[in-house]
């Protein structure tokens, strides 16, 4: 099937999203973005030992020399891409997948836009689904990978458009119930209400007093960071992150997550996801912060947390062979500064499965680590994003890599790829899901496999060069999704049947396909979504015998 031109043809707009309630934003959406093609290196190949928090002016941030992310820069985004693409099938001789036309018209159903203009993508367009609950809204974090598509395929505007409306809803009040939220926080979703009578669009947001459990979004704002980075990157036009709106964006969110208190955001007692993304929002706001009076205190804080964080999840999240034959020969109840075992971890809390699941070449960073405690678990997201941080050294890394090929039945399956594993059951599973009957076992988000996940894999493997593994998995995936009306999830130990709530048509499993077969095709794509190794934050860590080479 070749792309249809429907798929072909890029978003356009008639209308201004301005608004009476834009003030100063509107001057943003009708700037023509300043495209630097020509700079020598880009804003985010600065690592922590070349920021000078002395006062040093914006021009002192550049440098001679050429990083290998930067080499690999596209001032037209995914006008590079090679071949599978819509932007550049028209110019190769060879036929692209039949899935991309197919994936690439379902993705551009699901646009939503604002008085005419693009502005994201909802959740799903499942037709045949009774309810639509809060599928009808667009997502902070399900439209990253619609806008890393976007971008790969030379259509900007709608992940600026996007970027800069999320920024104006963070300036609204926050309530859930009587509790006001932070400055920082960012939306979960937004819906685009239209009122056909007056011919009116507006916007009704939620911070998670509509969502299950009314838990506000701690990601939002983390995926807003990384996402305006991606936008940065991928068109050279600095003008949006060098806005004072957000800048100011920017500043909230750090200030929310950098505010100090009994357990510090990035530090203690949050799951390896919220780390790894945390780290990453970190890296890239200090990428983009300007170094003036508001922005060089923000700055400093940052990179004191960076250092920290670091040394913490690489050093006490880290799980491979010889760490789990130290802790199984731990002793407890130890008090000194010189403890061996720092969170008094009783070795017979090890599950039995991990003995049988950890092999002698691989490793991988913990779902948690709490005072007594560790959940040995492995989480797809966090151990991806730890790779594109860098929050992996390169040898953890490698690891982590090792270790999905190892256990690819476990991990992979029949379509990628594991949210977690293993699934939770029994008297576990009533106390930590509260009898859920979304999460049983091998089910959504207790061991459920995610197709979404496939490009965070894959951007993983392009960056620690395991290319094989990322062709395998998007193989695997290519052989069902379509067929299987692209779901939001797969149930069962080898991810073998449809979820038994997954809607069809998710946005985020066809886009994460687009962009995962992009990034493969045309590797220079991964500069706009990972980092390079800061050499200032790698900690001296005891090597263990899998991180060999």
């Amino acid at each position: 099937m070749e792309a249809s031109p429907a798929a072909m043809r890029k978003a356009s707009s008639h209308a201004s999203l301005a608004d009476p309630e834009d003030f100063d934003l509107t001057r943003l959406l009708n700037h023509r973005p300043r495209i630097n093609v020509d700079r020598q290196r880009s804003f985010d190949d600065r690592s922590l030992s070349e920021l000078s928090l002395s006062g040093a002016g914006r021009g002192g941030w550049g440098g001679a020399g050429m990083e290998s992310y930067e080499s690999m820069y596209s001032p037209g985004g995914g006008l590079r891409s090679f071949c599978g693409t819509p932007a550049s099938s028209s110019r190769l001789s060879f036929e692209p997948h039949p899935l991309v036309g197919e994936a690439w018209d379902a993705l551009r159903r699901s646009i939503v836009s604002f008085r005419g203009h693009p502005l994201g993508t909802i959740a799903a367009v499942d037709p045949y689904s009774g309810e639509v609950l809060n599928y009808d809204q667009v997502f902070v974090r399900d439209f990253v990978p619609s806008a890393l598509a976007f971008l790969m395929n030379g259509e900007p505007e709608i992940v600026r458009n996007f970027l800069l409306k999320t920024l104006l809803l963070q300036g609204w009040e926050k309530r859930i119930d009587r509790f006001k939220l932070g400055e920082g926080a960012m939306p979960a979703s937004f819906k685009v209400l239209k009122d056909p009578k007056r011919g009116v669009d507006t916007l009704a947001a939620d911070f998670g007093e509509s969502a299950i459990g009314r838990v506000a979004p701690v990601d939002s704002g983390f995926w807003w960071i990384i996402l305006l980075r991606a936008y940065t990157k991928s068109t050279g036009d600095m003008s949006l992150a060098e806005s004072p709106e957000c800048q100011r964006g920017i500043r909230l969110i750090m200030k929310q997550c950098l505010a100090e208190g009994g357990r510090r955001m990035g530090v203690y007692g949050y799951p390896v996801e919220i780390q790894a993304l945390f780290f990453m929002a970190l890296r890239c706001a200090l990428l983009m912060l300007r170094p003036d009076a508001e922005g060089k205190e923000v700055m400093e804080r940052v990179v004191t947390r960076l250092a920290a964080l670091s040394y913490h999840v690489r050093a006490y999240f880290w799980l491979d062979f010889q760490q789990l034959n130290d802790i199984y020969r731990y002793r407890t109840e130890e008090y000194s500064h010189t403890a061996v075992n720092k969170f008094n971890v009783n070795p017979e809390s090890i599950p039995d499965w991990l003995f049988d699941f950890m092999p002698t070449r691989g490793g991988y960073f913990v779902g948690n680590v709490s005072p007594a405690r560790m959940d040995f678990r492995w989480f797809a997201l966090g151990n991806c994003v730890a790779i594109l941080a860098s929050l992996a050294t390169p040898d953890q890394a490698a690891a982590i890599m090792d270790l999905v090929e190892e256990r690819w039945e476990e991990l992979v399956g029949e379509m990628p790829l594991k949210i977690c594993y293993p699934a939770i059951e029994g008297h576990e599973w009533q106390t930590v899901t509260g009898c859920d009957p979304k999460n049983t076992r091998w089910s959504y988000h207790n061991g459920g496999s995610w197709p979404v996940l496939l490009w965070l894999l894959t951007a993983a493997c392009i960056k620690t060069g395991r290319l094989k593994i990322a062709r395998r998995a998007i193989e695997l995936a290519e052989a069902r999704l379509a067929r299987d009306g692209w779901p939001e999830y797969y149930d069962g130990k080898l991810g073998r049947y449809v979820g038994k709530q997954a809607r069809k048509l998710q946005t985020w499993s066809i886009a994460g396909y687009l962009v995962a077969k992009m990034m493969l095709e045309d590797p220079s794509h991964l500069g706009m979504i990972a980092l390079e190794e800061d050499k200032p934050m790698k900690p001296v860590l005891r090597r263990s015998a899998s991180w060999t080479g």
